[in-house]
């Protein structure tokens, strides 16, 4: 008894209870537990057994001392034992959980590492206490030790002498010597303790008998059913899971959290580092480069992506969005939004945010306005990519989304499968949705993704039939039943989506089965709104409770994990086989150019443009060495040739004819003031613009030595064409050009014999010229003469008969009257008509005229070619002004001024050339380069031939297997 005693007194103060003790009392009356507490002043007077010769003094000095003692040591002891031990696991439990920051450590600011420098650590040190002063705060063993012991002995002897221990403990707390007031309040706390020990046998026997007599008169429990405990089991399961399921989304929200902040201090680039692809980035860019080698090839079909394929509105995009946790997609009211498929890869990053393959835009999914601004951006590049007279789209649509927390893979979003084609549709809707499906879902690696909807009746499915045909065998196929909630509003029999999720109410079959909510039906929720009312339906739906629906197989977060873990397992087994059929595609082509271009170097079709163009530039700077003396030349040449017919037809012949050198002047002096402001200056431009032609393209068509290469021709042509065409010539000049030609075309006067000299000389050429086109018209106009009619045997129509006899006629009027006027009289007319007919030749008025014209100007030439001979020696004449009736050299004058006006024209045309339009050109020219390297389709157009596409596959192939073995390093440095 007394050994239980001192248990009891022990424990009571270990635990510090130093001012009362609390027995407790178990009363068996209703199954009741009652705490009372007892101590020197409160317990019953029954109980106790007091002497009545004296009333101790009940102070408890001896115990009060001995509990602070042993709290305050034990406390010390305890505190820093265990608080060292536990901070050491969380340490450790903190350090497996925080990921390895050792190669972050360069971005940890150089004035952490010198703290020391700063702060006077040793001065630190000196104000904690001393070894000595925390010796004192921790108890001495033995002293407690004999203490304890010194109290045993007391108490089983039933002598109330203080141990020795405790005096030495007392002494040491500075208490005062023991009298024998308190030897005897210490007799007097052991008679307490003895009573203490009895009241709680007492009670504890009372308890026993009453648990016995409870257990005998209480009835037996109900026995409770197998259904009811299976109920109850499935409920703990349920709610077990969603506990720690509630748990995993935390522990991945702070790891998010932590990823994040990581990324972050990543991508703030503290010294610049190169960071590296994901793994999911080089996958998806092999993907693309796959994809773009050769659309009919089918070699980039072996790789897996996530084929997303359902009927129409069955929810197949409400599900990709919940996976990329963004409403990324147009949406409609039962009309068709996706037209053409959109490749979606998913990927870990620090923000969530969106990017186009071929745009440098990022989209924040974090914003409505821009996530308004990418599905409307998503919309337009669709109805880009659908020809006119279809409907649906085979172009895919490349697009990254990064965010904390994505899982990592490769979605392809197709337009939903339709049963029939409503008005507005192309007619072979139909047949080119199933068409497109079918070509992704045959390549074996692919993972489909079959969406349908839990709404509707799944007689109405389309899309597991298709997916049954593709994968008859269920090895590469999920299954998603969508819109659960309203599935099992609506249904009468919640057994059919058992049996849909067990796989035995469709034909197809599948490697797993999940069921989804992706909201309520409003376009307008949010993606946290929809997984929080997704995670209470399944938490309260009957079919969760019912057994129905497991938990592995409910939520869009387990059907995300699951179909990133077969992706990426599939990946595995098959990109290095991938990888093989691409080296030995890189050797058959290197074989065949090494074969069939063994001294040419291997340039792709962007390599090739880029040497094309630099050898055009060259070109048009070739332009800038043409001399000055070339140029005029040129120009003069050119624009005489245009203008020539207007200066002897229209103002040199009709002034000459006027047989007066008055009038001769003064009809020129109009003509040419009437054709200088309105002709001259349009025909000048007309020939220098066709003058820079012609020179840029003699520079661009002629062969540059024997290193030319021919191949560049058809692009050559194509830059010079649009850059002449988008060429607009200066316009500005025209009116000093004007007056330029207005002040050449008034001077008359000649200071120089060399210059009187050149005159005629011109004018001689410009006649000559004339005369021979004149005599070609008429030969033409009569026939061959005798000489060749006898010789080479030919013969006149008769046509050129008839007109052979007008010939005849009207030559006798020039011989008659050499000064004859240039047009025929009506009489004279009549004459050479009456003289046909009498040798049976019939002529009309019309034709008459004609070869009077031609024959006149044949005469007057001949005539005004002796006249230029008399005038090489009228200079002394014109000089000194000497009127000479019989020498008439005005006509001399005429082509002096106009040949004056060529020689100024030229020159100044010469100089707009080269200080503008030859720039301008060549700024044309660079445009149009500029423009044609932006379009693949034109420098496909352009650069053609079998070197050509041999050079590009060959660029492709090793590129390709380049990204293919550097993702298979990095995938394998990842197991």
């Amino acid at each position: 008894m007394f050994r239980a005693l001192y248990r009891r007194c022990r424990l009571t103060v270990y635990s510090g209870r130093y001012t009362q003790f609390l027995p407790v009392f178990f009363h068996a009356r209703h199954h009741r537990c009652h705490l009372r507490r007892f101590s020197a002043l409160s317990r019953p007077r029954m109980l106790l057994r007091q002497s009545t010769t004296f009333q101790p003094v009940r102070t408890f000095i001896l115990a009060r001392l001995a509990a602070r003692l042993l709290r305050l040591r034990y406390l010390v002891v305890g505190s820093a034992v265990g608080g060292g031990y536990t901070a050491k696991q969380k340490y450790n439990e903190w350090k497996d959980i925080f990921p390895d920051m050792s190669e972050y450590s360069a971005m940890v600011p150089d004035f952490v590492w010198e703290l020391d420098k700063h702060i006077d650590l040793g001065k630190l040190s000196r104000m904690l206490p001393d070894k000595e002063d925390l010796e004192k705060l921790v108890p001495n063993a033995e002293s407690m030790v004999q203490y304890l012991q010194d109290l045993r002995d007391s108490l089983l002897s039933g002598v109330a002498t203080p141990p020795s221990s405790m005096s030495a403990t007392d002494a040491q707390f500075g208490s005062s010597p023991i009298n024998a007031e308190e030897k005897r309040y210490r007799k007097s706390l052991i008679g307490e303790l003895i009573l203490i020990q009895q009241q709680i046998q007492q009670h504890e026997e009372e308890a026993r008998r009453s648990d016995g007599l409870s257990n005998h008169f209480t009835h037996p429990r109900p026995k409770v059913s197998d259904r009811e405990k299976v109920d109850q089991l499935q409920e703990e399961i349920l709610r077990v899971q969603m506990k720690y399921q509630r748990i995993l989304e935390q522990l991945e929200k702070e790891n998010k959290d932590l990823k994040k902040q990581i990324l972050q201090k990543d991508d703030k680039g503290i010294h610049h580092r190169h960071i590296k692809k994901s793994l999911i980035e080089m996958y998806s860019e092999v993907l693309d480069m796959l994809s773009d080698y050769d659309k009919n090839y089918n070699t980039h079909d072996q790789l897996p992506r996530v084929v997303v394929v359902g009927d129409q509105s069955s929810g197949k995009t409400s599900v990709l969005e919940m996976i990329a946790q963004a409403r990324i997609f147009p949406r409609g009211s039962g009309e068709m939004m996706t037209r053409s498929p959109v490749k979606v890869t998913l990927s870990e990053g620090p923000y969530h945010v969106a990017k186009f393959k071929d745009s440098r835009r990022e989209f924040d999914l974090g914003k409505e306005q821009d996530l308004a601004a990418l599905r409307k951006e998503i919309e337009i590049r669709m109805k880009k990519s659908v020809k006119e007279g279809h409907t649906v789209s085979s172009e895919t649509i490349s697009l990254n989304v990064k965010g904390p927390g994505l899982q990592r893979m490769v979605l392809v979003d197709l337009p939903g499968i339709i049963s029939t084609v409503t008005f507005g549709m192309a007619p072979d809707t139909k047949d080119a949705i199933f068409s497109m499906s079918k070509l992704y879902m045959q390549n074996p690696n692919a993972i489909i993704l079959c969406i349908q909807d839990g709404s509707v009746d799944a007689e109405r499915s389309i899309v597991t039939d298709l997916v049954s045909t593709m994968d008859p065998k269920g090895k590469r196929t999920i299954f998603v039943l969508t819109k659960v909630d309203l599935a099992e509003k609506n249904l009468a029999n919640p057994s059919r989506i058992k049996q849909i999720l067990d796989g035995n109410l469709f034909p197809m079959k599948a490697l797993g089965y999940f069921a989804v909510v992706t909201g309520r039906g409003n376009a307008e929720e949010q993606i946290e709104s929809i997984k929080d009312y997704e995670e209470d339906f399944f938490q309260n739906s009957k079919l969760c409770r019912s057994g129905t629906l497991k938990a592995h197989q409910v939520t869009t977060k387990n059907l995300s994990l699951a179909v990133s873990d077969r992706f990426w397992k599939m990946v595995r087994e098959s990109v290095e086989q991938q990888a093989d059929s691409f080296k030995a595609m890189r050797f058959n082509l290197e074989t065949e150019w090494k074969n069939n271009y063994p001294r040419l170097r291997e340039l792709d079709r962007n390599e090739l443009y880029e040497k094309a163009k630099n050898e055009i530039l060259d070109e048009v700077i070739s332009l800038s060495n043409v001399t000055p003396r070339h140029w005029e030349e040129i120009l003069q040449r050119k624009l005489w040739d245009r203008v020539a017919t207007h200066v002897i037809e229209n103002i040199y012949l009709p002034a000459a004819q006027s047989g007066n050198a008055g009038t001769f002047n003064t009809t020129v002096d109009i003509r040419l003031r009437q054709w200088a402001d309105k002709q001259l200056p349009r025909r000048a431009v007309e020939v220098a613009w066709e003058v820079l032609q012609e020179e840029f393209s003699r520079f661009m068509t002629e062969q540059q030595g024997k290193e030319a290469d021919t191949i560049f021709d058809k692009l050559k042509e194509a830059v010079k064409d649009e850059s002449i065409k988008r060429h607009q010539w200066n316009l500005e000049a025209n009116d000093s050009l004007r007056v330029i030609q207005h002040n050449a075309l008034e001077d008359r006067s000649i200071s120089e014999k060399q210059q009187w000299d050149t005159a005629i000389q011109f004018m001689e050429e410009a006649l000559q010229a004339r005369l021979q086109e004149t005599e070609s018209v008429i030969k033409n106009m009569v026939g061959p003469n005798w000489q060749e009619r006898w010789l080479y045997w030919k013969s006149r129509t008769k046509e050129q008969v008839v007109c052979c006899e007008m010939k005849n006629e009207l030559e006798k009027l020039l011989l008659l009257s050499e000064d004859h006027p240039a047009f025929l009289a009506p009489d004279e007319v009549t004459t050479v008509r009456k003289n046909l007919e009498a040798r049976s030749i019939e002529a009309d008025g019309v034709t008459i005229k004609d070869t009077w014209h031609q024959l006149y100007r044949q005469h007057f030439l001949k005539k005004a070619l002796v006249q230029s001979n008399f005038c090489k020696k009228g200079f002394y004449y014109y000089q000194k002004n000497i009127v000479d009736t019989e020498l008439d050299c005005s006509n001399v004058v005429l082509f002096w001024r106009i040949q004056r006006m060529l020689t100024i024209t030229a020159n100044t045309l010469r100089q707009q050339l080269i200080n503008t339009e030859a720039r301008r050109l060549e700024k044309n020219v660079k445009e149009v380069l500029e423009d044609f390297g932006e379009s693949e389709i034109t420098k496909e157009h352009l650069l053609t031939g079998r070197r050509v596409q041999l050079a590009e596959d060959l660029k492709r192939v090793r590129e390709i297997q380049d990204k293919l073995e550097a993702f298979i390093e990095e995938l394998r440095n990842e197991k």
